[in-house]
């Protein structure tokens, strides 16, 4: 592993205030490996082996049952998956598996959980981590009960924007299901919005997507920071 690379885990709000010792206790027992894409990396109803970091690709976290399955959040660098279950020792309530190449520090499950009783840093950031996940979903449920499937469309893709930096142009990183899923609608229903979108000066071409009237699309998107984050 680079040096580049410990410096960007050592930042990450989960490690950078425990100390030096137990910081080198987790990397010492981890180990950086490589996935293609459409890889399996963990199964729901399974009890963790290992925390997983996020280095380079994204990966899907899905859940499915009785025929249906959805897409339940997209993991980019640099961020950790599944947390709550790996403290809490209990199995996966979701399913893991990579949109693309993806490098993933894995750290055993057993040593984050002896870490974190021993270094108090660790446990309030880990505290601290699972509480803004706990928000997130909540805000998830504003999004999807509050908002028409073209609204959570258009504000995704202005939230996108901000994130790849306000160019106005987004590259789709992922195929259209599995937007489509993390969006709560299936592709017919995503192809329509994107339509609908236009009047809102939303263009799209393959995995470009590109902004020509912010304000009209604000205006109809209605960002709202309470579910937004922003």
């Amino acid at each position: 592993m680079r040096q580049t690379e410990w410096t960007l885990v050592r930042a990450l709000p989960l490690f950078k205030d425990m100390s030096e010792e137990h910081f080198q206790t987790l990397i010492a027992a981890a180990f950086l490996q490589r996935f293609p894409q459409h890889v399996m990396l963990i199964n729901e109803g399974e009890l963790p082996d290992f925390l997983h970091i996020v280095i380079e690709g994204s990966v899907e976290l899905f859940s499915a049952h009785d025929g249906h399955e959805t897409t339940l959040d997209i993991i980019r660098p640099v961020a950790t998956f599944i947390l709550a279950a790996v403290i809490r020792d209990e199995v996966y309530l979701k399913s893991g598996r990579t949109l693309s190449p993806t490098q993933i520090l894995m750290i055993p499950a057993t040593t984050v959980r002896d870490v974190f009783g021993r270094d108090a840093a660790f446990a309030r950031a880990i505290v601290n981590e699972l509480a803004e996940r706990y928000r997130g979903i909540v805000r998830a449920l504003k999004n999807e009960k509050l908002r028409t499937s073209a609204q959570r469309l258009a504000n995704w893709i202005l939230q996108v924007d901000i994130e790849q930096g306000g160019r106005h142009q987004i590259d789709l990183q992922f195929d259209k299901r599995v937007l489509a899923s993390s969006l709560g609608m299936t592709p017919e229903n995503l192809s329509r919005n994107f339509a609908l979108l236009t009047k809102y000066g939303v263009k799209r071409s393959g995995r470009d997507i590109v902004i020509e009237d912010t304000s009209a699309l604000k205006s109809f998107a209605k960002p709202n920071a309470l579910i937004d984050g922003n």
